[in-house]
């Protein structure tokens, strides 16, 4: 950790500049806002407890040539007081999504997983004695390289074969941060996102992001009320069925299971495709078969107007693989390639070290940044290296979402909302970031076709959001007290 005191961090501060897009980290340093804290509406955290739900899938997901078919949720309560006086609690959730956040060739499923609840008991520890007080990104801000050291410790103290990465411990941290941003929106009698600017805010976005940003507020780029509706993505990951030659048995649960069935049910005008990466040939027929099928039904719907995004996971190989896959389907179905909104991250996550530009092909079709978006550096890097769009996820922390939203919003990127398979709380969280973030266009929700039971216990709350209608969601009534959720 870099250690300076205020004054040379001051210095450094203002020798940063996002204006041109250089690569720009702001060093976090632990403990600084412990004796900053003047604001009434500041917030201290004074509990925390976490508790875990496990599903299975009613059918398996197949990305980043892995197949999973069970999640775990963690669930996190806080207890927050603000300078005040006040009192507040606060609800956060969100899927551990190891094989995502903690992907490795060496260690099972049980071993990444155990990590991360080893992980998430420290992270409560830390965040429930924490002496901080501020503002939930301020909080976040300031502890985030305590959770980081704490991700090292448990790599060491499990002995394990490969660390525990920064994207884990974001994933990890998540539904902690989610709890106080909860609990700050309740202990003010507002939702999340009225509470973005220098009414409560403490620092402007200079702080975080450089000094380009001096004056400005994240509330500047986002909607203090959300969208009315928004179109769902539906995901069609690289085992789902396409039609009924591909089903061996049917699950017969009363949900659809092949897509001509989801689009006739939902009236899907959105879809998401996983791709392999290391099968050039596979890849483009499975884009094209898919829209011949896609095409076939909305005829009969009537249906003229649709689009894909299309998501390698990161496991293209090269820039020529990448080109040419975007070739083929260009050649071979013109009226296919027009339907590609944006395609995610199709190279490593590790972009330090793999510095693999897109440019070539972000000038065909918006590419977005995903797995390698851990942080403002991150993002920076990324537009070095050609990306024009960025994903944002809940799983990756309201707090960063919330200086990474605005800093790509400012440099007018395509920007969407992916999720984690997230049901129920989680999800509330990621349609509220879809709603309240002017440039996402859609939202991602796909917990509703791989575990449904996940959602059951808050889909008679927010009929609107677990009801997909005519392709869409009903997003207007995210407008409830802190996250909304509960």
């Amino acid at each position: 950790m870099v250690k300076m005191n205020r004054r040379d961090f001051g210095k450094k501060l203002g020798r940063c500049s996002l204006g041109l897009g250089a690569a720009t980290v702001i060093p976090r340093i632990s403990g600084l806002l412990a004796t900053q804290s003047s604001r009434r509406t500041d917030i201290r955290v004074e509990e925390m407890s976490l508790e875990y739900e496990d599903y299975k899938y009613r059918v398996p997901i197949k990305f980043g040539g892995t197949v999973l078919d069970r999640a775990t949720i963690i669930n996190v309560r806080c207890t927050v007081r603000t300078v005040g006086g006040q009192v507040a609690k606060g609800f956060g959730s969100m899927p551990m999504g190891n094989v995502w956040a903690f992907p490795s060739h060496t260690m099972n499923y049980e071993t990444t997983l155990g990590a991360m609840k080893a992980l998430a008991s420290k992270i409560c520890k830390i965040t429930a004695d924490s002496k901080v007080s501020g503002h939930p990104i301020d909080i976040n801000w300031t502890l985030q390289p305590e959770y980081l050291k704490a991700a090292s410790q448990v790599s060491n103290e499990l002995h394990l074969s490969e660390p525990i990465p920064k994207l884990c411990a974001l994933v990890t941290t998540s539904a902690f941060d989610a709890a106080v941003h909860d609990a700050f929106g309740k202990v003010h009698n507002l939702n999340c996102y009225y509470t973005y600017g220098p009414e409560f805010m403490t620092h402007d976005l200079s702080y975080y992001a450089g000094s380009g940003f001096r004056g400005m507020y994240p509330d500047r780029f986002l909607l203090k009320e959300p969208k009315p509706r928004m179109p769902l993505y539906h995901l069609v990951s690289a085992v789902d069925p396409i039609e009924d030659s591909d089903i061996t048995k049917r699950v017969n649960d009363g949900l659809p299971e092949t897509l001509p069935e989801w689009i006739n049910h939902d009236g899907l005008t959105h879809l998401k495709i996983k791709l392999n990466g290391n099968d050039l040939q596979w890849d483009v027929e499975r884009v094209l078969r898919i829209d011949r099928v896609t095409t076939e039904t909305q005829k009969k719907r009537g249906v003229t107007s649709w689009v894909y995004s299309l998501d390698f996971n990161e496991k293209c190989p090269n820039i020529e693989y990448f080109l040419d896959f975007i070739k083929r389907i260009k050649e071979r179905a013109p009226e296919s390639f027009h339907r590609i909104q944006y395609i995610e991250q199709p190279f490593s996550r590790d972009m330090e070290t793999h510095r693999q530009s897109v440019a070539a092909a972000a000038k065909l079709v918006p590419v977005v940044i995903d797995e390698a978006l851990t942080g403002i550096d991150a993002l920076m890097l990324a537009r070095e290296l050609g990306y024009t769009g960025a994903a944002l996820k809940a799983c990756k922390g309201q707090s960063d979402m919330m200086i990474i939203a605005p800093v790509a919003e400012y440099h007018k990127m395509f920007l969407c909302v992916q999720d984690l398979t997230c049901p129920g709380a989680s999800f509330i969280q990621s349609a509220s970031l879809a709603a309240h973030v002017p440039g996402v266009q859609a939202i991602e929700g796909n917990a509703r076709q791989y575990m449904p039971n996940a959602n059951q216990a808050w889909a008679s709350r927010f009929p609107g959001l677990f009801q997909v209608k005519d392709g869409t969601v009903e997003t207007a009534h995210l407008d409830k007290l802190g996250l909304g959720a509960v």
